[in-house]
């Protein structure tokens, strides 16, 4: 890899590999990364950089109008995305983050339009992952947290899975400490009122898990 403006000339795995601190650099200059999380393997850079999600939806081939997710460091940084505030957000979050639930929440205005829906609503959490965390607190900025591969083919939870194609379309392929998890992608969930949870997709928090914090589940 020479600068974060060009685009790795080799499928190699072994050559595309980064070091935590290029990887904090490349995402402070405006680069796209394939790195780790919980769950999966992601392609992602600064959340709040209109061209990195317009790089990332192209490299995954991504129906326009499907927002991508953002990922949070820390539970502060959640302002940065909206300016929604309620009990039951709180409530939520606190039983549930840092992990794999995803909540699609009103987009703060000026947000870029890679990160929200044609309605205005953006999906984010705070991820548990140590890796995904420091990156995105290094840099001062959520991330764009999708799946590491093309719209319709298979995640990636192990390097050795990530598409060489894929990997050809980033600037590096930071691996961290620990490998994702693996298993199902995050469960996405809307606040509705009185209580109720909307699950919008099913994931690695189930329903039970949900209804045992207190909530009323509607699926």
């Amino acid at each position: 890899m020479t600068t974060f403006g060009q685009r790795l000339q080799t499928p190699s795995l072994a050559s595309a590999q980064i070091s935590g601190e290029t990887a904090v650099t490349a995402v402070r200059q405006g680069g796209v990364l394939i790195y780790p999380t919980e769950t999966l393997f992601a392609v992602g850079g600064d959340a709040l950089n209109p061209a990195v999600g317009e790089q990332v939806q192209a490299i995954k081939a991504r129906p326009e109008g499907k927002p991508l997710p953002v990922l949070l460091g820390a539970p502060e940084m959640l302002a940065m995305v909206t300016a929604w505030q309620s009990r039951d957000l709180q409530r939520l979050t606190n039983a549930f983050w840092p992990g794999p639930l995803s909540l699609l929440v009103p987009a703060r205005p000026g947000l870029p339009a890679a990160i929200q829906d044609h309605a205005g609503w953006t999906c984010v959490r705070w991820t548990s992952h140590r890796d995904a965390s420091w990156l995105s607190r290094q840099c001062g900025q959520p991330l764009i947290a999708t799946s590491a591969n093309r719209s319709g083919a298979p995640p990636a939870a192990v390097a050795e899975q990530l598409d060489p194609e894929m990997i050809r379309s980033v600037n590096g392929v930071w691996l961290g400490h620990s490998s994702p998890d693996g298993g199902l992608p995050s469960t996405l969930v809307r606040i509705l009122s009185g209580g109720v949870l909307e699950v919008l997709r099913q994931g690695a928090v189930d329903s039970r898990a949900l209804e045992g914090a207190g909530w009323v589940v509607r699926e």
